[in-house]
């Protein structure tokens, strides 16, 4: 019967975490389409936008072309979507957190909560910095050396794929600190040993950046010098949670330390009989039977 009850209490126990799964899950649909139907009778603006770097710096009466016939729609739509989840990323990330932070000792909450939060904003700040620094040197530096007698006219689908791409570069690169932080509380590498690996650090952050960036040496020296700075940063960083990351190991032994100590007293504690006595496991003798024999 006992095996029966906890049989239906682990079924009801895993229906429950669907059903919550399911609740985050549209929430963050349901967030997703908000914010899409907010930003979608600006989608013309916003691709003007996003198009400005490259706009600003294209010969006088040249504009960007559509090769596609439903490009005209399809593109800044597109794009309104894309930055719906972008925008909703901190609430997308958030309910992803409510949903594991309960299965979570406090300790892990307090190494966790820090970097789900920096590595938003650093992804943000990678975005923010590709756009506000790399795209007007990248494209005028494009624009300049176009062969004389070209005429610069760049589709708006090629250019909203070309932007997504250095964007997602931008932002990976500048999860480096986050990443550093990974490798020191996973106990792969030590903040000592990141030090040692500068120079190898430095080579790979240029290589790094001509595989992510396209084929010109402005946008490659603008990822790599940044990620490299932010290597520093990030085994700054290290440092700080390696005694965050032993503080935690020192609370999780001391808990499991107790949980032991706990499961032996239940195991050792003899059991207590309907009478009132003690049950001897070996002999399966009453001490209140004991007592009545010792008064006859």
């Amino acid at each position: 019967m006992a095996a029966s009850d906890d049989t239906v209490n682990q079924e009801q126990g895993f229906l429950s975490h669907l059903i919550e799964l399911r609740d985050r899950l549209l929430k963050m649909v349901l967030a997703v389409t908000v914010l899409f139907i907010v930003l979608f009778p600006f989608r013309d603006r916003i691709y003007a936008y996003l198009a400005d770097p490259l706009s600003r710096f294209l010969p006088e009466g040249t504009e960007m072309i559509a090769y596609e016939v439903a490009s005209p729609f399809l593109i800044p739509l597109k794009l309104a979507l894309m930055l719906s989840v972008f925008l909703a990323i901190p609430f997308l990330l958030y309910q992803i957190w409510a949903f594991v932070a309960p299965g979570l000792y406090t300790h892990e909450k307090r190494l966790i909560a820090p970097l789900l939060g920096s590595s938003t904003l650093l992804f943000y700040a990678g975005v923010a910095f590709a756009y506000f620094v790399v795209f007007p040197l990248v494209f005028k530096f494009f624009i300049n050396v176009a062969p004389e007698g070209v005429q610069v006219s760049p589709d708006i689908a090629r250019y909203l794929d070309f932007v997504i791409t250095l964007f997602f570069a931008f932002g990976i690169a500048f999860e480096v600190p986050v990443a550093t932080v990974l490798l020191v509380v996973t106990g792969v590498t030590t903040p000592e040993k990141l030090v040692k690996m500068r120079p190898y650090v430095f080579v790979g952050a240029f290589i790094i950046g001509m595989f992510l960036t396209p084929p010109d040496v402005i946008s490659q020296i603008l990822l790599a010098v940044p990620m490299y700075l932010l290597f520093e940063v990030g085994v700054l960083m290290s440092s700080r949670f390696k005694i965050w990351v032993k503080e935690a190991s020192d609370a999780r032994e001391e808990m499991h330390d107790q949980e032991s100590e706990a499961e032996a007293d239940e195991n050792t504690a003899p059991a207590r009989t309907s009478t009132g006595g003690y049950r001897n496991s070996l002999t399966d003798f009453d001490d209140s039977e004991s007592d009545k024999n010792d008064d006859t």
